[in-house]
């Protein structure tokens, strides 16, 4: 099987290497005064959509997978609210590939909190804030915000991709220096090329890796701003905050913690790594997150001093030079926050099927890689090929799980990742895991 890929690989090679090839074809054009011109046209590579690296990538990617005989794992279509179970092909599966990690989405209130505001407020806010787009809702919504961090200010943007491109790409530039765990999210990989600012990464969850770039690097730079996730939504560990805390602060450096996937997760009652780890919120500079995970809606949130979020609202471009978020994406999302602390049972029921599902998944000898069991759980299974293979297997019994792929991960690292949810039943976990051990390689 392995000379077998191996020589699928090479003819795949050969043929994107055909296909990128340069042709020399040249044609004719009439100059200004009416006589001939030779011309040399322009590669089809530079012209053509479908000889860019990226389709070919992909072009060779369905090709590898169609002689392999793997089905397409991507863009699955749900068929209503994807919670803890999802329709699929018409059928009810147990789904594991959403981040309704609280049963937010789709509950009624979550939903009638969305109604209440469309009819008030209409579909778009038909504008930038800055402009005419400002609505009380999204006032509200920050307020909440900033509370729960127990900051000054938060501001919302309409995409969690863009606030931390945005925010990263305005607050730094050329003389700055940015210092990033190495599997930060692409948003703060991308912003951070957009700053301009020097960009140095350090093995994951490595404080004294970062202490060696801070001594070595920190005098030659004016700004220095340190990068970390509250959750790692491939591995489902978390970072010692404490101990980055302490090196930001000796160093003279900012801060900034994602917690897309921690907030609504971590501690007793889902407020983040502030409340797991017990620390004085303002000891991080930056606090970023997101509304699509636990808080049912969409876009992402900066919180933080008054100074840094009034930047961000007069100038970050993608703030500044985008349409408010709609009312009616605003308004579920301030509606999860409030029932998120109004009943932390949904917290402490996430946390303990997730530990669960770790537990179970240990005892049946299946790799868990680091994740702490906390809402997200991946499963290693070593190659690409196989994770593919064993994520279908899986969806013809109605389990739903994605597998993660090269190059998104380490080929040897390929994996199914389990995201939990608080409406999960151990008897959901039970079946999962004695159908994935059935259909194991």
């Amino acid at each position: 099987m392995t000379a077998k890929r191996s020589e699928l690989k090479q003819q795949l090679l050969e043929q994107a290497r055909k296909r990128t090839a340069p042709r020399a074809a040249s044609s004719t054009t009439v100059s200004s005064n009416g006589q001939g011109a030779e011309q040399r046209s322009v590669p089809e590579r530079f012209t053509r959509f479908d000889a860019q690296p990226g389709y070919q990538q992909i072009a060779m990617m369905r090709q590898a997978a169609d002689q392999l005989g793997l089905v397409d794992p991507f863009f699955k279509v749900h068929e209503g609210t994807a919670g803890a179970t999802s329709v699929i092909n018409g059928q009810t599966c147990i789904n594991f590939a959403s981040y309704n990690y609280l049963g937010f989405s789709g509950d009624p209130r979550i939903n009638q909190a969305a109604c209440d505001a469309v009819a008030r407020y209409g579909t778009s806010v038909s504008a930038s804030r800055v402009v005419s787009g400002e609505r009380p809702i999204h006032q509200e919504l920050e307020q909440a915000l900033a509370t729960a961090y127990g900051v000054e200010d938060a501001v919302a943007f309409v995409s969690g991709h863009a606030t931390n491109v945005s925010t990263l790409g305005h607050l730094l530039g050329p003389k700055d220096l940015v210092l990033h765990d190495e599997y930060i999210h692409n948003s703060s990989l991308v912003g951070a090329q957009l700053s301009g600012a020097k960009r140095m990464s350090f093995s994951h969850n490595d404080p004294a890796a970062l202490e060696a770039l801070l001594a070595r690097h920190r005098h030659q730079f004016e700004r220095v701003l340190v990068v970390i996730e509250g959750l790692y939504s491939m591995d489902g560990d978390i970072p010692e905050l404490p101990r980055f805390i302490e090196l930001k602060q000796r160093y003279q450096a900012w801060l900034m913690v994602d917690e897309a996937h921690s907030f609504g997760v971590m501690g007793d009652t889902g407020l983040g790594l502030r409340e797991y780890f017990n620390i004085d919120p303002r000891d991080v500079d930056i606090w970023m997150g997101t509304m699509s995970k636990a808080l049912a809606g969409c876009g992402g949130y900066i919180a933080g001093s008054k100074p840094l979020v009034e930047t961000l609202r007069y100038l970050a471009p993608g703030f500044l030079y985008s349409v408010g978020m709609p009312a009616q994406v605003a308004a579920p999302s301030l509606a999860a926050l409030q029932l998120m602390q109004q009943e932390p049972e949904r917290v402490q029921r996430l946390h303990a099927i997730s530990r669960y599902f770790l537990e179970q998944a240990t005892a049946r000898g299946l790799d868990t890689g680091q994740s702490i069991g906390a809402a997200v759980v991946p499963v290693i299974i070593g190659s690409s090929a196989a994770a593919a293979r064993v994520s279908h297997g899986l969806l013809e019994q109605q389990i739903n799980v994605q597998p993660i792929l090269h190059p998104a991960v380490p080929e040897k690292s390929a994996r199914l990742r389990f995201f939990l949810s608080c409406d999960h039943t151990q008897a959901h976990i039970d079946q999962t895991l004695d159908a994935l051990t059935a259909v194991l390689p």
